[in-house]
């Protein structure tokens, strides 16, 4: 079987720059596309070719298919590969490029048609015998069903959107007479954000661990899972902190969920790389969430502890080769942690902070891994998702790696825009993460106003009330802490943490 000599990659920023770094190591060509805020962006400096697709709101360029598919042709490129976020669990496109007779990098168009349906995943997955939380097996159709439900699996519940994710779409409801008003509310947002209404029911775990499996599969009915990554350090649903392994999983329970994981796969018919999303609850019994169909933010964590090249497998697998590796290939080395590392406001209720990056010195070493596509001298755009990098620290074991973490966010400097490295900072040095006792309420659990703010001077805390407290914040709240002992530097300062938060 042949290689691909050529392949366009239909995304943009940090992503775009890690496939074309794993194309060239292959000796595949590598076409960027880029819209008028991306002229200049690394991703197209990086790639072999590179072709203008349109305006900057991504629907008028990397969430046009035609552009993307045009762009495909002229480039000469034989497969697209779509990253993740913009068309990469658009099940549409995936059938587009294969219409066009290109190669899609990724799963069947009927995987992530069924993946993406929320209640047509739980359907599958309770046929293949996938552990899933009790709960309506397809979307509620009526109020008298909900209540139903509700009452036969027990309060606390979860209402949330059939279609979507991200925390759009869902409530958390305490009582009965908070349900009907709560499904209402849940499916004008799941309209709003997904166009589509329709809700489902389940039972809400309380202080449930967000646990993911990694797999790759091939077209040969080979399916294998690359172990685990935790990802229950989260803010508004969305992940801050990766880690791999998890701190609480044994043995015993890797090779369950693993093997969960892997039935999920063969019940989809799934090929390529992907993700099982299960919750763990506190006795440790595991429950089916979803299936990411595609490649997963947080990859490297699981590289770096397995020594696998997910993107290269993507590659080989799409161009129809067997998987590289059987399961008894897989072994876990030592322990990775990330940190997604954003241009956010801390002290603004973490909203997106955009600007040119007027210095930027990312820190190295030992056993640190950064992927990013800005550079000095580039620019958060207010366009996009504003990621600057995701920041890996590999160490022979967790406590090394939070130490290599903590280590490397204290060089991380970047001047013209803020960032939210003071708090991942903060998440490092936290007992209760440094003990591996956390949930996915860590952060509105452990960082509060009446826990953190013992005193005006610790700059540590007051960053971290502005950090976290995002419904106390209010827009151009502004904070300047100095301490007394350092003649008027801050504690950030003083230690080398050079972050202004003004």
């Amino acid at each position: 079987m042949r290689m691909f000599k050529r392949i366009l990659i239909a995304n943009r920023g940090e992503i775009a720059v890690r496939i074309i770094r794993a194309a060239n190591e292959m000796g595949i060509e590598s076409a960027a596309v880029f819209s008028d805020a991306d002229r200049l962006a690394l991703h197209t400096r990086l790639a072999d070719f590179a072709y203008h697709i349109g305006q900057p709101p991504a629907r008028e360029s990397y969430l046009d298919i035609d552009k993307i598919i045009e762009a495909a042709k002229t480039s000469g490129a034989e497969a697209i590969h779509p990253g993740y976020g913009f068309l990469a669990e658009n099940a549409d496109f995936a059938m587009r490029v294969a219409d066009e007779g290109l190669v899609f990098i990724g799963p069947p168009p009927q995987a992530i048609a069924d993946m993406g349906l929320k209640t047509r995943a739980r359907e599958i997955m309770i046929a293949a015998g996938v552990p899933v939380t009790p709960g309506t097996e397809s979307a509620v159709k009526s109020d008298e069903e909900a209540v139903a439900i509700a009452k036969q699996i027990g309060y606390p519940v979860l209402i949330k959107a059939a279609s979507g994710g991200g925390g759009k779409g869902m409530r958390i409801v305490e009582k009965p007479d908070e349900l009907t008003k709560s499904m209402e509310a849940a499916s004008r947002e799941a309209a709003s954000a997904f166009g589509d209404p329709q809700i489902y029911i389940e039972k809400y775990l309380e202080g449930p661990r967000h646990i993911e499996v990694q797999l790759l599969a091939d077209h040969h009915g080979n399916v294998i899972h690359l172990n685990e990554r935790e990802c229950s350090i989260q803010r508004r649903h969305q992940k801050v902190i990766e880690e791999a392994p998890s701190p609480v999983i044994t043995p015993e329970l890797r090779q369950q969920i693993g093997q969960a994981a892997v039935q999920a796969a063969r019940a989809c018919h799934y090929t390529n790389a992907g993700t099982v999303e299960f919750l763990l609850d506190r006795d440790k019994n595991f429950y089916f969430m979803e299936m990411n169909t595609r490649l997963q933010v947080e990859h490297p964590v699981t590289e770096m502890t397995t020594g696998i090249d997910i993107v290269k497998e993507q590659f080989r697998i799409a161009a129809g080769e067997k998987l590289s590796y059987s399961q008894e290939d897989v072994k876990i080395s030592g322990h990775a942690i990330e940190s997604r590392v954003y241009a956010e406001d801390p002290l603004n209720n973490f909203l997106p902070s955009t600007g040119v990056i007027k210095y930027l010195h990312p820190p190295a070493g030992p056993g640190i891994r950064n992927d990013s596509g800005i550079f000095e001298g580039g620019e958060i755009s207010v366009y996009y998702d504003p990621m600057i990098s995701k920041l890996v620290a590999w160490g022979e074991n967790r406590k090394d790696a939070i130490e290599r973490m903590r280590r490397a966010l204290e060089e991380y400097h970047i001047t013209g825009v803020r960032s939210n490295i003071p708090f991942c900072l903060l998440v490092m040095e936290h007992p209760k993460f440094i003990e591996g006792d956390y949930d996915t309420h860590f952060i509105s659990d452990h960082f509060k106003i009446e826990d953190m703010a013992e005193g005006p001077t610790d700059l540590r805390k007051i960053a971290a009330i502005a950090a976290v407290m995002a419904h106390d914040a209010k827009p151009g709240t502004k904070a300047v802490a100095r301490s007394e002992t350092n003649g008027g530097v801050s504690h950030w300062l003083a230690s080398g943490r050079r972050f202004e938060l003004r």
